[in-house]
């Protein structure tokens, strides 16, 4: 379980960034049950940082805090993009991914993880603005520069802000389950999930009012999750032609009837296992994969394992059902 997090910060540090990090692991929570993370901001230039705001920022740790660590955060900072790196910072990072430590990054950070060599032979993501920069300096990434973040154990690279709560929950979903995630989110007024493969793209903002075309299917889509949906009759429900509906989904989610439905179908699994002892058969029924086969197919491809395992790990040993 995820229980010690450094946020590593350099001169210029973005104040935003580093506060998106500072909100997901840095805040006690206790009080509503949820786990609370070691946390500390460590500096890898001196006690006091200037920030790209115009204020400055103190710390007592240094690199020696990225030791203890089983994550470390990279938040954005100011020409990140082009200045060089503390070679120390460099060391730290590279012996923190040999060990298993997880490194992310948000928005420019990943050209920190760059220069010391974490994104060679990785898939990686980016602000679509620093896509072309980052190629040319990291020739050996693979830069993907449409996505909102991408998780290559134990390396997690983010675009923009907003893109890295979203790797952020991501993480929290898979090492404390989706309990944890969605009341964090809740706390902090975000959608509780949203694809890494989504695109950083959007047209219109995720449709969650009156205004947005597809906002009631969607709805929709959220309380049938058990029931089979074909794009035919979710255009029929939206009073437009398949082929209108799927490209207005695309423009105002970000990726396709498909993708959406199977993740939120996946969530939905997760949480049955997390805290129901209903079968693996009965789960899979609910969330709409029809039978036991066809979710633990999905499950090992989404996340890795299977069904059984995820509720070994959120529920402890003695648990699970047969399917």
């Amino acid at each position: 379980m995820l229980t010690n997090v450094a946020a590593v910060v350099l001169d210029g540090v973005h104040p935003f960034e580093l506060g998106v990090v500072s909100e997901v692991f840095g805040l006690d929570r206790s009080d509503e049950g949820l786990p609370v993370y070691d946390f500390a901001v460590a500096s890898a230039e001196g006690p006091v940082l200037s920030t790209h705001a115009g204020y400055a920022i103190i710390t007592a740790y240094g690199l020696e805090r990225l030791e203890e660590a089983d994550l470390i955060t990279v938040p954005a900072g100011d020409s990140y993009v082009t200045r060089d790196f503390p070679p120390e910072l460099l060391d730290s990072l590279r012996r923190a991914a040999d060990r298993g430590t997880r490194v992310l990054s948000v928005c420019t950070g990943v050209f920190v993880l760059g220069a010391a060599g974490l994104l060679d032979g990785r898939r990686c993501a980016v602000h679509w603005r620093h896509a072309e920069e980052l190629m040319r300096r990291f020739p050996r990434a693979v830069v993907e520069p449409d996505v909102l973040y991408v998780d290559e154990d134990p390396v997690i690279t983010s675009a923009g802000t907003a893109a890295g709560i979203d790797a952020c929950l991501h993480l929290v979903r898979r090492e404390n389950g989706v309990e944890v995630a969605n009341a964090i989110a809740r706390r902090m007024i975000v959608p509780p999930h949203r694809d890494g493969g989504q695109a950083q793209y959007i047209e219109r903002p995720l449709p969650r009012t009156r205004c947005d075309t597809v906002g009631e299917v969607l709805a929709w889509m959220e309380r049938h999750l058990d029931q089979e949906v074909t794009v035919d009759r979710l255009a029929a429900r939206a009073h437009m032609s398949p082929r209108t509906f799927a490209r207005r989904f695309q423009q105002e989610t970000g990726t396709t009837p498909y993708r959406w439905l199977l993740r939120q179908r996946l969530l939905r699994a997760q949480e049955l296992l997390e805290t129901t002892d209903e079968t693996v058969d009965t789960i899979a029924y609910r969330s709409g994969f029809g039978n036991a086969a066809a979710l633990r197919h999905q499950f090992v491809r989404a996340l890795g394992t299977t069904p059984n395992s995820y509720r070994r790990t959120f529920r402890g040993p003695g648990t699970g059902s047969a399917a």
